[in-house]
């Protein structure tokens, strides 16, 4: 009953409201004092009748459809409607009504470009910004503007004459002076030279243009909003472009735009000409005149290796290479260059040199790459660890590691040159991509094994949720590319390669224990010491550690396992003999009841621990 009553009571309160707008509402379209009074007898009536209702409870029916409104446009906001109520007059903001053609209707679909045309980014620029007056120097004098106009001395007189349809402005005891396409630096001078023909002596003068009268520009052709813009003469055409919403990449040029002023061609404006030299038409707007953007011309691609790469558009006569390198600006280092597209109907392809490129006739649709294929005949390595002297040494092609070291210096009670070894990053590439094979095979055998029940279903979700974790904590991780180049004292003569770095590892006392053991450490090196007591003296295991299995990764990269039971994998408990420097890596087991994807992660585990070592909980 109470719920009852006080929705009951909502509804009353919200009738009221209603009663109380359609009063204001009411009073605004009054229309004499007779019509107000009987709207505030009616409000009264009308008051007195709720608060009745809301005293007994008694039924009153006051329905919010007798309550006269105003019909307003979709979208109309109150702030904006005139005192009738009927009309939006502010703008829409983009809004589009019902029935009316959108960009999307009105466009075909086209593939988006391979690269932005050449000179796209001038329409995300402030050419849409207008001055606070609008007035230059350089401006024509057009009916409609108005000029100040100051005399003083023998004479006093002071107005503010408007140009009227004729191009003149009339000042009194003067007549008539012709001020139509007068520039506005020279309107000073031309109206007091003519004051001066009346009043010769005693007379100082002085005019001031005050406003300059707005001109309607149409803007038609490959437009993204053609139509007709206001603007004022002096603005450029970059301007009113921009208010069409900017060239169409795919079907307008940027090269041929014509400005046109009854029915002939005053101007033609190249927008590469403004970017690359800041050059653009010295025109003046005229009301009525026409800004016809052409189709686009021939167009030529760069996809790579410039510091434009972008999609040109050229004239017949700039269809050649040299043209293109003047606008492109390949990039440093760049030696070659490939070009593909049709000629005679067929496929045409070709990779030339610079200078070859510079002679090579273009045609339309070309695309051209810019690729540095310079042969590489001296390149860097670095040298990493326990040596002195430079850390990076550049070497001719064909250089071998034994090569290199021979000039390397070290100081052999502080560094370890028997156990060196080299990080390489064609390996650490070919590391990750071996890696990253386990990780889509993994994910496809947990995403399509079969299920067999509901109850198998859940666990198979749970498990998939666990491996996606892992596999992109798995992503993350960079192996190091080391290729083990020494063992027992011996150094294998390799060649190198570009960016090769040598790593001589440092003398060290310590042996490195990580993993799954309760307190990941470095421990002074024991020559009594097995695999076990290393272990012991870090925490021992933890609850997830996999005791049969521990990595023992030497200095110069060779990993062998240990195992702490009897197993398949080693000869006993901790029979290995651990050397100063190594790191022994306990690696967490898998719980095979658990997981159905036991064999790939336990591979992927090992390959990431001894890629880069680390090991994957």
């Amino acid at each position: 009953m109470a719920t009852s009553m006080s929705v009951f009571r909502s509804l009353l309160t919200l009738t009221s409201a209603l009663a109380t707008t359609a009063f204001l509402s009411s009073v605004v379209n009054a229309q004499s004092i007779a019509d107000l009074q009987q709207l505030r007898e009616q409000a009264q009536q009308q008051g007195n009748n709720s608060s009745s209702t809301d005293s007994t409870s008694s039924n009153v029916s006051v329905s919010p459809m007798n309550i006269p409104t105003s019909r307003t446009l979709p979208g109309a906001r109150a702030e904006s409607m005139s005192t009738n109520g009927q009309y939006n007059r502010s703008s829409r903001e983009g809004m589009v009504l019902p029935g009316e053609p959108t960009i999307e209707d009105v466009y075909p679909y086209s593939e988006p470009l391979k690269s932005p045309p050449f000179a796209a980014n001038l329409f995300i620029g402030g050419f849409e910004s207008e001055r606070a007056n609008g007035l230059n120097e350089n401006y024509l004098i057009a009916p409609g503007d108005k000029i100040s106009i100051w005399m003083w001395g023998a004479v006093n007189f002071s107005n503010v004459v408007t140009v009227d349809n004729q191009g003149n402005i009339f000042i009194p005891n003067i007549g008539p002076v012709q001020l139509a396409n007068t520039p506005a630096g020279s309107v000073n001078s031309k109206v007091t030279s003519a004051i001066k023909q009346i009043y010769t002596n005693d007379v100082n003068v002085y005019v001031n243009l005050l406003t300059s009268t707005p001109v309607a520009v149409y803007i038609t052709g490959p437009v993204i909003r053609p139509g007709q813009y206001a603007g004022l003469a002096s603005d450029s055409i970059l301007y009113y472009l921009k208010r069409a919403g900017g060239v169409d990449f795919t079907r307008g040029s940027f090269r041929n735009i014509d400005i046109r002023r009854n029915g002939e061609i005053v101007a033609t404006a190249d927008l590469y000409d403004f970017v690359r030299l800041g050059k653009l038409p010295g025109i003046s707007f005229q009301d009525g005149d026409t800004i016809v953007v052409r189709p686009v011309g021939d167009r030529i691609t760069v996809a790579d290796g410039a510091n434009n790469s972008f999609t040109f558009e050229f004239k017949k006569e700039e269809l050649i290479g040299r043209t293109l390198l003047d606008y492109a600006h390949p990039r440093d280092f760049i030696s070659h260059v490939s070009v593909a597209g049709l000629r005679n109907d067929s496929q045409f392809a070709q990779y030339l040199n610079l200078n070859e490129f510079a002679e090579i006739t273009l045609n339309a649709g070309d695309e051209v790459n810019f690729i540095n294929d310079h042969e590489a005949k001296v390149y860097q390595i670095n040298i990493e660890g326990g040596h002195s002297g430079p850390s990076k040494i550049m070497v001719d092609r064909g250089t071998r590691l034994k090569d290199v070291l021979n000039y390397v210096q070290v100081v052999p009670s502080l560094s370890n040159p028997e156990n060196v070894y080299l990080l390489r990053e064609t390996v650490a590439e070919k590391q990750k991509e071996l890696i990253e094979q386990s990780l889509q095979r993994l994910e496809r055998s947990i995403y399509t094994a079969p299920i067999s029940s509901t109850g198998e279903g859940s666990i198979r979700v749970q498990e998939a949720q666990l491996v996606s974790d892992f596999i992109a904590r798995a992503r993350d991780i960079e192996p190091e590319g080391r290729v083990i180049v020494s063992e027992n004292g011996e150094v294998a003569n390799v060649l190198l390669e570009p960016n090769d770095t040598i790593v001589i590892p440092e003398a060290t006392d310590l042996v490195q224990i990580g993993g799954e053991v309760m307190m990941p450490q470095a421990i002074v090196f024991n020559d009594d010491a097995t695999t076990a007591d290393y272990i012991a003296w870090a925490g021992g295991f933890t609850q997830r550690a996999d005791d049969e299995r521990i990595l023992i990764i030497r200095q110069n990269g060779i990993v062998e396992f240990d195992s702490i039971h009897h197993s398949l994998w080693s000869e006993g408990e901790g029979k290995l003999d651990i050397k100063p420097g190594d790191q022994v890596m306990v690696l967490p087991s898998i719980d095979v009841k658990s997981l159905q994807a036991i064999k790939d992660i336990t591979q992927i585990i090992y390959q990431i621990a001894v890629a880069a070592n680390v090991a994957v909980n």
